[in-house]
């Protein structure tokens, strides 16, 4: 009975032990400021020419759209 209860014992124990094992805290990250990081260390990585060329197209898009939507405005504007 002595050697039952011991076994027992040493189940709960470790059981008690290992519950608390698997909880982990999540690290708390800005997922826009990790982002950010990652665009500027990728810049001077070996991507740094394409990373760049990138943000370069993406610059010009908005640029042509800007002056579209000012043409269009003009042209509206004009037909009234």
């Amino acid at each position: 009975m002595r050697r039952g209860l011991r076994g027992l014992l040493a189940a709960a124990l470790a059981t008690a032990a290992l519950s608390g094992c698997g909880k982990s805290e999540s690290p708390k990250v800005d997922a826009a400021a990790e982002r950010a990081q990652a665009t500027e260390r990728a810049k001077q990585d070996a991507f740094g020419t394409q990373v760049k060329a990138h943000e370069q197209a993406k610059a010009l898009a908005d640029d042509v759209n800007k002056k579209a939507e000012a043409g269009m405005d003009a042209a509206d504007k004009m037909s009234k």
